[in-house]
């Protein structure tokens, strides 16, 4: 087999998602190498430093660029990744942008455009199709156990009302929404019709939803349910599909993002992170009977090893740009769907 280079990444933001959530899976990522981070508070400088020894401190992507990347990933705060995903394609450089990539639909298909002119690899960081659970979950529907499939259920809810980013450009619904309706049209296919509730807080920054349920009509003629909520003091995470031949149901928890918050790094454990706990497993309802199903690996250095083998040409990049601009678009459409009261096609 040929030993390809790594692909050099530079990660530009090191708040909470850049700490947690890209560089320890840019670090365990295979065929992948961190380079350089982008951090601009003395704080900020320092805790990267302290976490990643012997990987650069950079104060902007322009400096960052001219020190030589193949690749950045952008987890700043949306208002600021457009820009610098424009500046970073400018460059040559491949991206990998937080999402929502864009504020709209419209905006997404502005930066897979230019990502595509250049020749270059755009993917919207969807980590959590590499949740354990769906995982789990794809490997059922791709073996077929619940025959013709008829409608998924997925929940997730959150006790951190403190977390929810205030105003037009933040809410519930661009953070966790886009992670649970990029799953399921990963899972299920595209939608052709949305219905949609948010719930609404008045925060400082504004008008902020704080928690919805959308229904996605999928052309397939499966119907999927999402929903989430943040300011209710609940904290769960279930998912439930249901076929021709039974049913499905997950009661699994935040696997991943529980163990890095404690301190876990994928890199010191490759072949057994991001697993259920075993009492949390999903169940299989049958004719048959129930019939536990062992949980299928979650690790978000997946999408990374996937981004890398697309650079090289090797392979689909993981939730690329025109992927992103299906769930901006649902996400438009849920927006007006919950003003009209209507059905809306995205």
């Amino acid at each position: 087999m040929t030993k390809h280079a790594p692909v050099r990444f530079g990660l530009v933001g090191y708040g909470v998602g850049g700490k947690y959530f890209h560089a320890p899976f840019l670090l365990a990522a295979e065929g992948v190498e961190l380079v350089g981070v982008v951090a601009r508070s003395r704080e900020k400088k320092a805790e990267a430093q302290d976490d990643l020894p012997g990987v650069a401190i950079f104060d902007d992507l322009s400096t960052l660029l001219a020190a030589g990347v193949d690749a950045v990933t952008i987890t700043t705060p949306p208002e600021t990744r457009r820009d610098l995903v424009l500046e970073a394609l400018a460059a040559g450089v491949h991206v990998v942008a937080d999402k929502p990539f864009a504020p709209d639909a419209a905006g997404g298909v502005e930066l897979a455009e230019v990502a595509e002119s250049a020749g270059l690899v755009l993917s919207v960081y969807h980590n959590r199709r590499f949740d354990a659970d769906v995982q789990t979950l794809s490997r059922v529907l791709a073996e077929g156990r619940l025959g013709d499939l008829r409608r998924v259920h997925s929940r997730f809810d959150l006790d951190d009302p403190a977390s929810l980013a205030a105003g037009p450009a933040g809410g519930l619904l661009r953070d966790v929404g886009a992670h649970v309706v990029d799953q399921m049209l990963w899972l299920l296919g595209d939608v052709v019709e949305v219905w949609a509730e948010l719930d609404e807080v008045t925060l400082p920054g504004g008008v902020t939803d704080s928690g919805f349920v959308v229904t996605m009509k999928h052309r397939s003629g499966v119907t999927s349910y999402v929903s989430s909520s943040k300011a209710n003091h609940l904290a769960s995470r279930q998912l439930r599909a249901y076929g021709a031949l039974g049913s499905f149901e997950s009661n699994g928890t935040d696997v991943q993002a529980a163990a890095l918050f404690e301190g876990g790094r994928p890199v010191d454990d490759p072949s057994g992170w991001g697993y259920e706990d075993a009492s949390r497993l999903g169940v299989l309802h049958t004719s048959a009977g129930d019939v536990v199903v062992p949980s299928a690996q979650g690790n978000y250095a997946h999408f990374y090893e996937a981004f890398a083998w697309a650079v090289r040409g090797a392979g689909p990049a993981p939730s690329d740009a025109r992927e992103g601009v299906k769930t901006l678009a649902v996400l438009d459409a849920a927006r007006r769907s919950a003003r009209s009261g209507a059905w809306e096609k995205p």
